[in-house]
């Protein structure tokens, strides 16, 4: 009878695993998506990426400045019926796009975040799984000592257990980086020390979002790729070719 109990038990987790898994692939298949977002899934990798993030259908998420909402589009349906998501920092833009969708973004709170005020986007202890992309190097330019309090906030929301996710602009080691960041590109160790320092753990590391084309030693920093490409047509296709830029992925945990 044990045996069978444990059977049955794995079973239904198996299948548990499964419907999530069909759920994050319909969620990235929405046609609701912009075309435009949905030709960067091959850049931006969505699926690996919140699957190595561990993001579940009942969990709850911060997608820290969510810019024009990129993740935001998969994220909201996906959370939707079972979880709960927390924007937190949310421009003109994005507002827009999320009240003209009310059925796709109606349960997506809306939470204050600005690395010059104080961090109160969530209650401590409260959250599953912190998100972020690609704006390290945003709070970087702001100061070093204002990411490192983003950084704090995101510890301080997490209950034990929870996932700090980082995706930014990878640095080679080899190569200089201002304390202003203002390639856009930041040393993944600088990353994982500031984590550290306030008491993160570095569960485990993806190159999921690894672009080995890039040398990240472009005019105009990470801007010059795609798909800002912002030297117009001097070297456009070179730099189409090298495509997005190379990335670190990151989990931290909170013990």
């Amino acid at each position: 009878m044990k045996k069978i109990m444990i059977a049955l038990a794995l079973s239904a987790g198996l299948s548990q695993i499964a419907m999530a898994d069909d759920a994050l692939k319909a969620a990235i298949s929405n046609t609701a998506r912009t075309t435009a977002n949905v030709a960067r899934d091959g850049a931006r990798h969505p699926y690996d990426t919140l699957k190595f993030f561990g993001v579940h259908p009942k969990a709850t998420v911060v997608e820290l400045a969510p810019g024009g909402g990129w993740y935001t589009e998969i994220l909201a349906p996906y959370l939707r019926a079972e979880g709960h998501l927390v924007l937190a920092g949310v421009g003109a833009g994005l507002k827009t796009k999320l009240s003209a969708n009310p059925a796709m973004y109606d349960k997506a709170q809306v939470a204050d975040f600005a690395v010059s005020k104080p961090l109160n986007y969530a209650a401590k202890n409260s959250v599953d799984i912190v998100l972020t992309f690609r704006n390290v190097h945003n709070w970087v330019d702001t100061s070093q000592q204002a990411t490192k309090a983003v950084f704090q906030s995101a510890y301080d929301v997490l209950k034990p257990g929870g996932v700090f996710g980082v995706v930014e602009h990878r640095l080679p080691s080899g190569l200089t980086q201002d304390e202003k960041a203002k390639t856009g590109y930041v040393h993944e160790a600088y990353v994982i020390q500031l984590a550290q320092s306030v008491g993160f753990k570095l569960a485990e590391k993806s190159e999921i979002n690894a672009n080995p084309k890039d040398n990240a030693d472009h005019e105009n920093g990470v801007w010059a790729l795609p798909p800002v490409l912002a030297n117009k047509d001097k070297d456009k296709e070179k730099y189409q070719a090298i495509g997005e830029s190379d990335r670190m992925t990151l989990k931290f945990v909170k013990e």
